[in-house]
């Protein structure tokens, strides 16, 4: 086709695809390319504005390495994680509800006895959680391999910090009642990193970049849908307004003050600490689906 306008490109495009044998790829592609077209048609997207787009992009790509994913930063702000999360992980009302995977989750991180501390030696007030992992008709959930990871008091993962030493994360598996406990630190609020294009995305656009505080579970078990969740803390001057959309009320624990005194694992605590419980339901995984979610 030649002498291609505003008007027949659109089509021009995805007749050059008429040929896709993935019926799926040729859906998911015609609507990418239908939509990019009639939103650059609604803005009148200029030359200037689709070169500094692009300028954006490549920044978000160059800014991604082993411990910082740019893209999921940009997917969560842009509220696109959250609604993938939302259509794809439509629960009954018993199950825990999904939110956002984020960025900070490493794979390989240790796994420790029932009882340890995660903490690593990062800083923060004590926390000592208590969960239980069941699922929908009540039944306890045994050997539930249970991804735990957390920020520090000072808001920073151990990813953003120098070294390779593992703090604020670690992998349990539930006992025989389902039950498991650790040691961690009480969660704070946080700023989601703003050094790179998305924290210029959202200075531009007046928006905050804080996290109201939360502790991250990834739970999986045989025959159940895996579950991506957080726990957030209850009060928490950001939970109406969270930079990446995440909040659920069903999610927000509460993490209970106390004063130095002994605490849940037996020791005598010099200082304050916190205790949360919170109990986990699964949802059994649908008849034929056998892959293991993941984030």
């Amino acid at each position: 086709m030649r002498n291609i306008d505003e008007h027949t490109i659109t089509a021009a495009v995805l007749d050059r695809m008429s040929g896709c044998e993935d019926a799926r790829l040729k859906e998911v592609m015609s609507a990418l390319v239908r939509h990019l077209h009639d939103f650059a048609r609604e803005v009148k997207l200029t030359e200037a504005e689709w070169a500094a787009g692009i300028d954006f992009l490549t920044a978000t790509g160059q800014k991604c390495d082993a411990q910082r994913q740019e893209f999921i930063l940009l997917s969560d702000t842009l509220g696109l994680s959250m609604l993938t999360v939302a259509m794809n992980h439509a629960k009954s009302p018993q199950a825990t509800e999904a939110t956002v995977f984020g960025p900070f989750h490493v794979a390989g991180a240790p796994q420790l006895p029932l009882g340890s501390d995660i903490a690593g030696g990062a800083v923060g007030e004590p926390l000592f959680v208590e969960a239980s992992v069941r699922g929908r008709d009540g039944e306890p959930i045994a050997d539930a391999v249970v991804d735990v990871w957390e920020a520090d008091a000072e808001g920073f993962y151990d990813v953003q910090r120098p070294g390779d030493h593992p703090q604020g994360r670690a992998v349990f598996r539930t006992n025989a009642e389902g039950r498991l406990w650790f040691r961690g630190v009480a969660p704070v609020a946080y700023p989601i990193p703003t050094d790179g294009p998305v924290g210029a995305m959202l200075r531009a656009t007046r928006r905050h970049p804080w996290r109201p505080a939360h502790v991250h579970f990834m739970i999986q078990a045989p025959g159940y849908e895996t579950l991506i969740t957080h726990v957030f803390r209850e009060g928490d001057p950001y939970l109406d307004s969270d930079a990446v959309f995440g909040v659920r009320s069903s999610l927000i624990g509460n993490f209970a003050a106390h004063a130095p005194g002994r605490a849940p694992d037996g020791s005598l605590q010099d200082g304050p600490f916190h205790t949360l419980d919170f109990a986990f339901v699964l949802e059994r995984q649908a008849p034929g689906n056998c892959a293991a979610q993941s984030g």
